[in-house]
C-alpha cells in the first residue's frame, strides 16, 4: 500500500530533505513521486488512492504533454486521410494551423505532408504544448480561451481552435493519456453583433448591378500576356455570370458548386443532385453533413442557360465539371476569387460581399417566395432546423403576430 515516506541525504551542496511517495498503478508498473513539503505529498497520495480505486489513473498523463497530443491526433487523423476514411487535406492543414498558430506555437511537432512548409508565426504567446496532461484543467483551457480573444482572434476562430482541441483531448482519452476531455463544452461569448448568427443577404439591386457588370478580366494580368490567355479568360469570363446566377439560385455551398459533374443535373426535369463536395486542394468528399445530400430544383430561366452552356462548353460530357477551369479542371475558388470575383465587385461599385453571400440570397429568396422553415432547411442541406432558424429566423414573416399588433393598435386608438 503506498504511503508517503521521508527521504534524508547528503552531498557536496549540503543536507537535503524530500517526501516521497511509491506507488503501483493499475497497471501493475510502479511508480515514484518525491516532494519538498509532506503536504504536498499527502494531497497527492490522497488524489492517487482516490483515481486508482476509480480507475482513472493514467501515468502517461503525468509525462505526456499537450504538444505530444497534438502530434499523436495529427499522425491519427493523416493516417486517416491515407486510408480514404473523409479526412480532407483540407481538414488537416487547417488543424495543423490551430495547433502551431494557438495550441502549442513554440513547438515544431505536426507530422506534415512531403513538402509543406511551416506557415509563419501570428506571434501568440498563450499556446498549451508544454503543459502536461495531467495538469490541464477546464480553468487553464477558459485562460487560453481568454488569452486568444486578448490577442485578436474572433469568435468564430477561437471556436474553431477549441474545437480543435475538444477533438485531440478526445483522441488522447481514446488512446488512454488522459482520463477526461476538459475542452469539451467550453463557450465563447462575443459581443452581441459577433455573436450572431443571422446573415443579412445582399440586396436585389445589388446582385443585378454585379451581373451588369463588364470586366475585362484579362487587363488583371501582365501586358505581356499572351493572346491565347486572353482568349481563355473572356471564355472564363462568359460563364462566370451564369456560375454567379447557379450560386443566387440554389443557395449551393461553393464546395458543393465545383464539384457539380454534369450527371449531377437533370435539364429535363430542371434538378441539381448536390452528393458531393471538393476541397481547395482538389480532394473530392460527401457533403458536410448527411443532411447536405439533396435535391434542389431550378427555375426554367436558369435551366434554359444550364442547357445552352452544355452546348457551348468542350466539357459537356457526364463526368465533366459543370462549372471548370480553362483545362477542364475544378474550379480552384480562391483563384477564381482573385481573378473574377473581386473585379467584379470593384467594377460594379456595390459593398464587397463574399461569395457566400449567394448562397444567403438564395434562402432569402424562397422564404420571400412563402416556403416554410422546414422545406428552406431541406433546400440548404442544414443539419439541423435550429441552424435555419437561428441564421434565416428573422427573415420569416409571421401573420399571427402581425394581427395580434393590429388588435393593440386597434385597442389604443
Amino acid at each position: 500500500m503506498a504511503k508517503v515516506k521521508r527521504r534524508k541525504w547528503s552531498n557536496a551542496s549540503g543536507n537535503h530533505e524530500a517526501w516521497q511517495i511509491d506507488f503501483v498503478d493499475r497497471f501493475g508498473k510502479r511508480h515514484r513521486e518525491q516532494f519538498k513539503l509532506k503536504r504536498d505529498a499527502e494531497d497527492r497520495l490522497a488524489e492517487l488512492q482516490g483515481s486508482t480505486r476509480s480507475g482513472t489513473y493514467r501515468p502517461l498523463a503525468d509525462k505526456a504533454d499537450v504538444a505530444q497530443a497534438c502530434a499523436a491526433f495529427c499522425k491519427y487523423m493523416t493516417e486517416r486521410s491515407n486510408r480514404g476514411e473523409k479526412v480532407t487535406e483540407s481538414y488537416l492543414r487547417t488543424t495543423r494551423q490551430h495547433c502551431e498558430n494557438y495550441i502549442d506555437p513554440a513547438g515544431d511537432y505536426v507530422v506534415r505532408r512531403p513538402g509543406l512548409v511551416r506557415k509563419d508565426s501570428i506571434g501568440f504567446k498563450g499556446g498549451l504544448g508544454a503543459i502536461k496532461l495531467a495538469d490541464l484543467t477546464a480553468a487553464r483551457t477558459i485562460k487560453f480561451r481568454d488569452e486568444m480573444r486578448r490577442h485578436g482572434a474572433g469568435v468564430v476562430t477561437t471556436r474553431r481552435v477549441l474545437g480543435t482541441l475538444s477533438r485531440i483531448m478526445k483522441h488522447a482519452v481514446e488512446t488512454d493519456l488522459v482520463t477526461m476531455n476538459v475542452a469539451k463544452g467550453i463557450r465563447v461569448i462575443g459581443t452581441r453583433d459577433e455573436d450572431s448568427e443571422r446573415v443579412t443577404p445582399p440586396s436585389k439591386d445589388d446582385l443585378a448591378t454585379l451581373l451588369a457588370a463588364e470586366v475585362d478580366v484579362a487587363l488583371q494580368d501582365d501586358a505581356a500576356v499572351k493572346r491565347a490567355r486572353k482568349v481563355r479568360d473572356q471564355m472564363i469570363a462568359a460563364a462566370f455570370k451564369l456560375q454567379i446566377r447557379f450560386a443566387a439560385s440554389t443557395g449551393l455551398r461553393a464546395s458543393e458548386q465545383w464539384a457539380l459533374r454534369w450527371r449531377n443535373i437533370d435539364l429535363q426535369l430542371g434538378k441539381v443532385t448536390v452528393d458531393s463536395r471538393i476541397d481547395a486542394y482538389g480532394n473530392i468528399d460527401t457533403t458536410k453533413s448527411a443532411a447536405g445530400k439533396r435535391t434542389v430544383p431550378m427555375g426554367k430561366a436558369l435551366l434554359t442557360r444550364l442547357i445552352e452552356w452544355r452546348a457551348a462548353t468542350k466539357f459537356s460530357k457526364d463526368d465533366d465539371f459543370v462549372f471548370p477551369d480553362s483545362r477542364g479542371n475544378f474550379t480552384r475558388h480562391t483563384n477564381m476569387m482573385k481573378r473574377f470575383w473581386d473585379p467584379t465587385i470593384v467594377a460594379a461599385g456595390v459593398e464587397p460581399i463574399g461569395w457566400h453571400a449567394l448562397r444567403h440570397f438564395a434562402v432569402s429568396t424562397w422564404i420571400e417566395a412563402g416556403l416554410q422553415p422546414k422545406a428552406v432547411q431541406t433546400l440548404a442541406g442544414h443539419a439541423s432546423y435550429a441552424i435555419t432558424m437561428n441564421r434565416y429566423g428573422h427573415l420569416f414573416p409571421s401573420d399571427d403576430h402581425q394581427i395580434a399588433f393590429d388588435k393593440i393598435a386597434e385597442a389604443l386608438a
